[in-house]
């Protein structure tokens, strides 16, 4: 009998609703001890809707945090560098349970921490707040963010599966996908950075000017970075730079499950890609829904530069 990889064992997961926000069963199933988890006021806290600039923002904070330093930075998988909070991680054992809860891997960490969540801000553990802890929240426009989700849900064998492109347009819009809906995620965190002390981002402008925003994220996190670290990080955390490192773009930890074949995880990168996917109808219906949506906020994204 030949033995099976974690991808041909694994079987997609559900979802279940905690306090009205979709999330999958491994989530719910630990969600008591992620809402009771401890912060400590050195932790730095890098918050976004899945798909939205999540590892770039990582890596830029763990290089501004290394001063720079390429080598440091590949000391571990993004994974293990940044735990993911409410997420269970692959274990280092292929025993039968193939997970661990990341809030231990967060509580075994040496201060100061980088944490990683893709909770709405309703569903933040409250200690962040009490601890008043330095957050830096990346946001990217709903059709980019869309488009790069469905992709990822098509190569990750640990969400549920998408169904068709029409089905996920859908699903999205209706906030009946994980981590619950785009616009109230965005909008929340918008509202919370009032506040507290959150570095409010949108993916958009990293993209026009990197160095602008990596020395925003730098002053927030009160580091100063001479010209020359600057560039070197500006580099380091490119697209295609970060596309080929192995402690970024998560082929390695996730063998089995995140299958490159289907979608590469750093996929494009860029801006204004639904062009490609949104036929005319879904886009009229799309903006129309948007519109609605996003009336009740000061908010303003960019769908292109």
């Amino acid at each position: 009998m030949k033995d099976l990889s974690l991808g041909e064992t694994m079987i997609r997961t559900g979802l279940r609703e905690v306090d009205g926000v979709p999330v999958t069963e491994p989530i719910a199933s630990i969600w008591d001890q992620v809402w009771k988890f401890k912060a400590k006021p050195d932790d730095v806290l890098i918050a976004t809707y899945a798909k939205a600039g999540t590892t770039w923002t990582q890596e830029i904070v763990d290089m501004i945090q290394q001063n720079g330093d390429t080598e440091k930075c590949k000391r571990e998988t993004t994974y293990k560098r940044h735990p993911f909070l409410e997420c269970m991680g692959p274990r280092e054992q292929k025993d039968i349970n193939l997970f661990c809860s990341n809030t231990q891997l967060a509580e075994a960490m040496p201060s100061p921490r980088t944490i990683k969540t893709h909770l709405p801000a309703q569903l933040l553990p409250p200690s962040f707040w009490e601890q008043n802890c330095k957050i830096i929240y990346v946001a990217r426009n709903a059709k980019d963010n869309l488009v790069s989700y469905y992709h990822f849900h098509r190569m990750n064998k640990g969400l549920p599966d998408p169904g068709t492109w029409e089905e996920f347009v859908e699903k999205f819009m209706t906030g009946k996908v994980l981590w619950g809906s785009w616009y109230d995620h965005v909008k929340g965190w918008w509202k919370a950075k009032d506040k507290h002390r959150i570095l409010y981002l949108f993916y958009e402008d990293m993209k026009e000017n990197p160095k602008r925003e990596i020395q925003k994220i730098a002053k927030f996190l009160e580091k100063d970075l001479s010209d020359e670290v600057l560039n070197k990080i500006v580099h380091s955390t490119s697209f295609e730079v970060m596309k080929e490192n192995p402690m970024a773009n998560y082929t390695k930890d996730f063998e089995g499950i995140m299958d490159h074949s289907i979608s590469p995880f750093m996929r494009k990168g860029t801006v204004a890609d639904w062009k490609n996917h949104f036929t005319v109808a879904q886009n009229e219906k799309f903006d129309e829904d948007y519109k609605k949506k996003m009336s009740d906020t000061s908010l303003v994204f960019r769908m292109e530069l």
